[in-house]
């Protein structure tokens, strides 16, 4: 990574931590290579528009977290944009028009969801370990949770919320030191409360509810492994265990996404794809770049239109920060959109 000028030193840390963690940049998994084991067809992804250039100050471009918000545009967040550049974006897919959201000169986002209970929009903030909201237009930005969380600091990367606005953060903690002290982290909807219902785990990055928001789907991007965690307890069930090993070569797992009919979608960072699995571990599809497709390094998310088929998958690498479209497997939901 390049030297980030006129950065302040906590934003600085982060961005390098997110290098390590997948929001950042690799080398391009070679054309063809398989993102893991079994069967599965391949789908095209095509290029919709660019959104981002390589920010000069900081070496790099990283899209993340898309969401449909209720007026149907497309927010974005820019992971590593500079103060005064659009951090959070708003995006009208239909004309391929993007105008700034919000930007400040502190916060390194990760990823955005609206939040069921109150409508507000919800950030990661990975540089100081914090989830701000926005109202739906950008303005009025508070702080929903800051501190420690049983005595250390978040990481946070990616956020799910529940039926009743219940947040669930997949917490980074110890990436950046090689340490598997990541963790699942809920917090009651008014922010009050934070308890931890997952440790020790490797380096924690997507984070999605199934279809019946019986239990999460977490990915560990450096194990390249999706674990599902029970939060309803059901007869005979136990706890966390490992759902899908993704056999990604250079490639690592990056955040989740969940359509109506339980499938996951699985982002790879390292390479300009998405593995596609049923609820069962099956491999149904990958989602592909096309080749010719040159500068493109990370598929981070996707988000599928609320009651439709068509999804929107942020990628990115030192050609920018583009916006590709394909054909879901099945229908858009919440557990399909931001994060």
């Amino acid at each position: 990574m390049r030297r980030l000028r006129n950065r302040p030193l906590a934003v600085f840390a982060a961005l390098g931590a997110l290098v390590l963690a997948g929001c950042g940049t690799d080398r391009p998994t070679p054309a063809g290579e398989a993102a893991s084991t079994g069967s599965g067809r391949t789908v095209t992804a095509h290029q919709l528009m660019r959104l981002t250039t390589v920010h000069q100050e900081t070496g790099m471009t990283l899209l993340e977290g898309p969401v449909f918000g209720e007026d149907g545009r497309l927010v974005v967040v820019d992971v590593t944009a500079p103060a005064g550049e659009p951090k959070v974006m708003s995006v009208d897919v239909r004309k391929k028009t993007v105008r700034e959201l919000f930007t400040d000169d502190r916060g390194a986002y990760t990823s955005a969801q609206f939040s069921p209970y109150d409508g507000r929009l919800h950030l990661t903030d990975f540089a100081h370990g914090e989830i701000v909201s926005l109202a739906p237009d950008g303005t009025d930005r508070r702080t929903f949770f800051t501190g420690e969380v049983d005595g250390a600091r978040m990481r946070p990367d990616d956020i799910a919320f529940d039926q009743d606005g219940n947040l669930y953060v997949s917490d980074s903690l110890g990436m950046s030191e090689g340490e598997a002290r990541g963790r699942v982290v809920r917090i009651d909807r008014d922010g009050g409360k934070a308890t931890v219902l997952a440790d020790g785990l490797a380096a924690v990055n997507g984070i999605s509810f199934d279809i019946g928001y019986r239990g999460l789907w977490i990915s560990e991007l450096t194990e390249n492994r999706i674990s599902y965690l029970p939060v309803v307890q059901r007869p005979g069930m136990a706890g966390r265990h490992t759902a899908v090993r993704v056999d990604g070569g250079i490639a690592q797992t990056d955040s989740i996404a969940v359509d109506a009919d339980g499938n996951l979608y699985q982002a790879l960072h390292g390479r300009p794809a998405m593995a596609v699995y049923d609820k069962y571990g099956e491999r149904l599809a990958t989602v592909e770049v096309p080749a010719r497709a040159k500068g493109l390094e990370s598929a981070t998310n996707v988000a599928i239109t609320p009651g439709g088929t068509k999804a929107y998958m942020t990628v990115s690498g030192p050609a920018g920060g583009y916006l590709y479209t394909f054909d879901a497997l099945a229908e858009g939901v919440r557990q399909s959109n931001g994060g």
